[in-house]
């Protein structure tokens, strides 16, 4: 089955980490397609006007948006060409350049949910949290609004195959080793570390399983949930049943630190884990607050991929 990405991109460092962050850890694996999208905000264009063919929009646009989206095209081209310069075949490549009136993070959630893409990536621009409390940002925009798309969050400059992966017994973590077994099914590189943080305020969490019932079935959870070993057993057998080999998936518990979220960002930052990958549950990720474990990770690790899902 394909796996098709969506890429938000601009003209930024930021966007490019995020297109070689991608070149790097599928440069060479089949099936995943990529779709970079790149929106150029214009003012005094009537809205409904956006998907006019590129000539007919360019008649339309004031002469600052028409050198504005001529640009967007240019870099946009520039990041496919990237792309095919490191093995992917164009034909697993697409972008769309669309001018809007509308808000950016609202615009990217919109084409993501309607695109049915398995993944949403986006490059952070490193705002402080006074930075982006005060002024916001698109990546936490997102964040707080789109829920049912997983998203890849690239900050800074990342080069390694490593995944560093929490687990904690929820089907929210399950959830998102789901993801991650199929995104990486047949990666010839890619090492998975299963986390267990056991940090002195680690929360007790009672999860009904009924809720694991209805995802992955009675039957397999009782199989697995009831393992001696089963905060590592259920995530292994996920990742080897969708084809991942078990000798690329490694365990890591520890009962150091105060709060799980520190010790999981200090610990990824130790080992040089490339991507920490997260579930989270809805409703998390609101501006002005960080309660949870993921939102915290969110708000703590720089150079560093976040996949939430």
């Amino acid at each position: 089955m394909e796996r098709k990405i969506l890429v938000a991109v601009e003209e930024s460092i930021y966007s490019h980490n995020a297109v070689r962050y991608l070149c790097l850890l599928f440069g060479d694996v089949k099936d995943v397609s990529f779709d970079l999208l790149s929106l150029v905000s214009c003012t005094g264009m009537t809205s409904g006007k956006e998907w006019l063919e590129q000539d007919e929009l360019l008649n339309v646009l004031r002469p600052e948006s028409r050198d504005k989206y001529r640009q967007a095209e240019s870099v946009t081209r520039k990041f496919i060409d990237l792309f095919k310069q490191n093995g992917i075949d164009e034909k697993r490549l697409s972008y769309t350049v669309k001018a809007t009136t509308s808000a950016v993070a609202s615009e990217i959630i919109h084409h993501a949910r309607h695109g049915l893409y398995d993944a949403l990536v986006i490059g952070r621009r490193g705002l402080s949290k006074i930075q982006e409390l005060i002024l916001g940002s698109v990546s936490q925009q997102i964040l707080e609004k789109c829920t049912d798309v997983p998203i890849w969050i690239i900050d800074g400059f990342v080069d390694s195959h490593t995944f560093f992966v929490p687990v904690d017994g929820t089907p929210y973590a399950l959830k998102a080793l789901d993801h991650l077994a199929f995104i990486l099914k047949d990666h010839p590189r890619a090492e998975i570390t299963l986390f267990n943080s056991q940090a002195f305020f680690t929360e007790n969490i009672e999860v009904d399983p009924q809720v694991c019932y209805d995802y992955w079935g009675k039957e397999w959870c009782e199989t697995h949930f009831i393992h001696p070993d089963s905060l590592f057993q259920a995530p292994t057998q996920m990742l080897v049943e969708a084809g991942f080999p078990q000798d690329r998936i490694h365990t890591l518990q520890t009962t150091k630190g105060l709060y799980p979220s520190r010790q999981i960002v200090r610990q990824a930052l130790m080992d040089n884990f490339g991507t920490i990958v997260m579930g989270r549950k809805k409703g998390l990720f609101k501006k002005e607050t960080y309660k949870g474990v993921t939102d915290r990770v969110v708000a703590m690790a720089v150079e560093t991929a976040l996949w939430i899902v």
